[in-house]
């Protein structure tokens, strides 16, 4: 996956600085995230194996599905230029690092809140009041319920992972008395 991250960078540094001269982060995130589930899609994946075909029979495909009504010229000129360069498989990766460009930028984290049951919308807004002031960012939230947590919630924003379940007690406390 680090190679791959490695190939994309270039590409979603282009992107974002792109979308940032025509401040239009908003539809360029909408387009890559298009184009990103096209790409992950396993029959399109396979498509784009097809040694048989060239670069712009790929980006002809490839726009055709996304939509010319959803990629704008610049948007079917990235995706002409990854085709020639036969780099469209990595649209997924793509799109994450420009997600994250654009989330930097905008000083904004995403984070997941995950919980044992089911959290009512005031303490979600709790939560992310909280995370806005520990991180000093704007958060976008969403919130999921995994039961096996037993109690608790474990949030996970950028690189911090706050785990305040009953489960991670447990391990931690077991954790303890072994050592």
């Amino acid at each position: 996956m680090a190679e791959l991250t490695t190939i994309a960078r270039p590409y979603a540094k282009a992107a974002f600085r792109f979308a940032q001269e025509q401040n239009a982060f908003a539809q360029w995130e909408t387009m890559l995230g298009l184009a990103a589930a096209v790409a992950d899609d396993p029959v399109m994946r396979s498509f784009l194996r097809q040694p048989s075909l060239g670069g712009k029979q790929k980006a002809d495909a490839f726009i055709d599905v996304c939509g010319e009504d959803v990629l704008d010229e610049s948007g079917r000129n990235f995706v002409a230029l990854l085709a020639d360069n036969g780099r469209l498989a990595l649209v997924p990766v793509i799109f994450t690092l420009f997600h994250a460009l654009v989330a930097e930028q905008q000083a904004i984290v995403d984070a997941e809140i995950v919980s044992a049951h089911e959290l009512d919308a005031a303490d979600v807004e709790r939560l992310v009041a909280a995370l806005k002031k520990r991180l000093g960012r704007e958060v976008r939230a969403t919130s999921t319920v995994d039961a096996s947590l037993q109690g608790g919630v474990v949030i996970r924003a950028g690189d911090t992972v706050i785990d305040g379940s009953v489960r991670g007690r447990l391990a931690r406390l077991a954790e303890q008395m072994n050592s």
